[in-house]
């Protein structure tokens, strides 16, 4: 917060003393904007991308999933871009591994 004010009173002196003040002190503030949307907003999302992935390399057969367009199944095979998922008796679909977005195995519900 404080450096907030001292960057308002650098402004606020840069506007008596000149163009060149009032110009670094816009630098300033974007490279202060721009950091604080990387962490806020990029960081976590990244998290969450990676997180994602590795729960995608780390499916096996019989884990309990849901896919993006609301599917629910149980893993049956796994192969390197593909699942496939039985979603009834007898009824298997094979889906691309993206497209799995959450797990509903027993081991995932504990934790």
């Amino acid at each position: 917060m404080e450096f907030i004010t001292l960057l308002q009173t650098q402004a606020a002196s840069g506007a008596q003393s000149g163009a060149a003040g009032s110009s670094w002190s816009m630098w300033i503030m974007l490279i202060l904007i721009f950091v604080v949307m990387w962490f806020f907003m990029i960081r976590p999302q990244r998290k969450q991308q990676k997180e994602l992935q590795k729960f995608r390399e780390g499916l096996k057969k019989g884990d309990k999933v849901v896919t993006i367009g609301g599917i629910y199944g149980t893993v049956v095979e796994v192969k390197e871009k593909t699942l496939l998922l039985e979603v009834d008796s007898n009824v298997k679909i094979r889906v691309d591994k993206n497209s799995v977005v959450k797990d509903f195995s027993e081991a995932a519900q504990q934790q």
